[in-house]
C-alpha cells in the first residue's frame, strides 16, 4: 500500500464516533434559558419534565436522568444484582468490554458473554435458556439477570428486530431472570425499524438509553424502569456521584434531543452511502443497519494511522476500522472522505 499525504493539511473529517457531536445554537440556547432547581432538594423542574417525557416514550413507568451511560448502566446493574450474581450479556457489549470492569468491580456480578448465535449482537432465545440453567446447589452460581444491547455497538450498530426482542425477554422471564437493555442507541434502532422506542423495550425491567451520541447532547443520559426500581436506582446514583444540582441545564440540552430523533435517518442513510463507497474501492465493507460502519483491515492499527494522515479520523472496533455518522458529519463530507481515501490509499 502507499499513501499519498499531499492531504495531510486539510481540515479533519471526524468519524471516531458519535459521541463527538457539538450542542448547535438552539440547543445552547435552550441550556441556557432552562428553569433549574437543587435536584437532591426540590427536584430541579427541568429533569423532572425530562424523566417525565423519556418515561413515556421509552413505555417506562418512571426514569432517572444520569450523568452518563455507563453510569446508569451500573446503577441498572448494581440495583438488578447481588453480589456475585451471574448475569448474561451477549459477547462484546458495552457492559462487558466500555464500562472498566465496573459490573464485576462496582455492582459485583459475574459476567457471562452469549455467542451472536441469533443474529450480529444477539444470542438466541436457546441460549440465553440454556445459559440461565436452573436451581443448583448453595454454593452453584445464581444466574439472576440478561443485560441487551440494541443497537449493538461492537456488532456494527446491529439492530435486534421487536420479534427477536420479544422471544429473548420470553427466554429471559420463563428461566426466572430479570431484563436489563443497554439501549444508549434505542432511538438508531427506533428509526432503521420504523418503530416507536417504546417498541423496542417491551417486557424489560429496565433501560438505559443516551442523549450525548448522535442526537447531540453534550451530556447525559437516562434509566427508566418501574417506580420502585427508579427510586432504589436513585439512591445508586447518589453513591455514584451523580447527584448533579441545578441539572436542569444539561437536562434542557436532553429534551431538545429528544426532538432530533427522525434526524438519526439521515445518518444511517449516509453510513450505507459511506460503506458503498468503500465497497467500491476495494474494502471489506459490513452493510450497516444504523449509523457505524465496520471495514476490515490487514493491519487496522496502521489503517487508522493512514487515515489519520489523510484527514479522516477513526476508532478501532471488534478488529476492524469503525467509521461513525453523525450529525455533526454532513452529505458533502462523506463525499470529500471518500475522495480523501480514494485518492490518498493506492493498493
Amino acid at each position: 500500500m502507499t499513501v499519498d499525504d499531499s492531504s495531510a493539511s486539510l481540515p479533519p473529517l471526524d468519524f471516531r464516533s458519535d459521541t463527538v457531536t457539538k450542542p448547535d445554537s438552539r440547543m445552547r440556547s435552550a441550556m441556557a434559558e432552562a428553569e433549574v432547581g437543587d435536584n437532591m432538594i426540590d427536584v430541579d423542574p427541568t429533569v423532572r419534565a425530562l424523566e417525565e417525557r423519556a418515561a413515556d416514550v421509552l413505555g417506562m413507568p418512571a426514569a432517572l436522568w444520569t450523568p452518563s451511560g455507563t453510569m446508569a448502566n451500573l446503577a441498572a446493574l448494581s440495583t438488578h444484582l447481588r453480589r456475585g450474581d451471574r448475569f448474561l450479556a451477549p459477547r462484546n457489549a458495552h457492559v462487558l468490554i466500555n464500562e472498566l470492569g465496573s459490573a464485576a468491580w462496582l455492582a459485583g456480578g459475574m459476567p457471562d458473554p452469549l455467542d451472536h448465535d441469533g443474529g450480529p449482537g444477539r444470542p438466541t432465545p436457546a441460549t440465553v435458556r440454556a445459559a440461565a440453567g436452573g436451581d443448583g446447589p448453595y454454593y452453584a452460581l445464581r444466574t439472576t439477570l440478561l443485560s441487551l444491547e440494541n443497537t449493538h455497538n461492537a456488532a456494527g450498530g446491529a439492530v435486534t428486530p421487536p420479534e427477536e426482542h420479544t422471544a429473548l425477554v420470553a427466554a429471559a422471564h420463563d428461566t426466572g431472570l430479570r431484563v436489563h437493555l443497554d439501549g444508549a442507541r434505542i432511538w438508531n434502532a427506533s428509526v432503521a425499524l420504523g418503530v416507536p422506542p417504546a417498541t423496542l423495550t417491551a417486557g424489560v425491567d429496565s433501560v438505559s438509553a443516551c442523549f450525548s451520541k448522535g442526537l447531540g447532547a453534550p451530556v447525559g443520559s437516562v434509566l427508566a424502569g418501574s417506580v420502585e426500581f427508579v427510586e432504589q436506582a436513585r439512591r445508586m446514583r447518589q453513591m455514584l456521584g451523580g447527584g448533579v444540582r441545578q441539572g436542569g441545564v444539561l437536562a434542557a440540552a436532553c429534551l431538545v434531543a429528544l426532538d432530533r430523533v427522525d434526524d438519526l435517518a439521515r445518518d444511517h442513510a449516509n453510513a450505507k452511502r459511506l460503506a458503498a463507497g468503500l465497497r467500491d474501492q476495494g474494502w471489506d465493507v459490513v452493510e450497516p443497519e444504523t449509523n457505524i460502519v465496520l471495514a476490515a483491515a490487514g493491519d487496522v492499527s496502521a489503517t487508522i494511522a493512514t487515515l489519520r494522515s489523510l484527514g479522516v479520523l477513526t476508532l478501532p472496533m471488534a478488529g476492524k476500522v469503525r467509521f461513525v455518522l453523525h450529525r455533526d458529519v454532513d452529505d458533502d463530507d462523506v463525499t470529500e472522505a471518500l475522495d480523501r481515501i480514494g485518492k490518498g490509499i493506492r493498493a
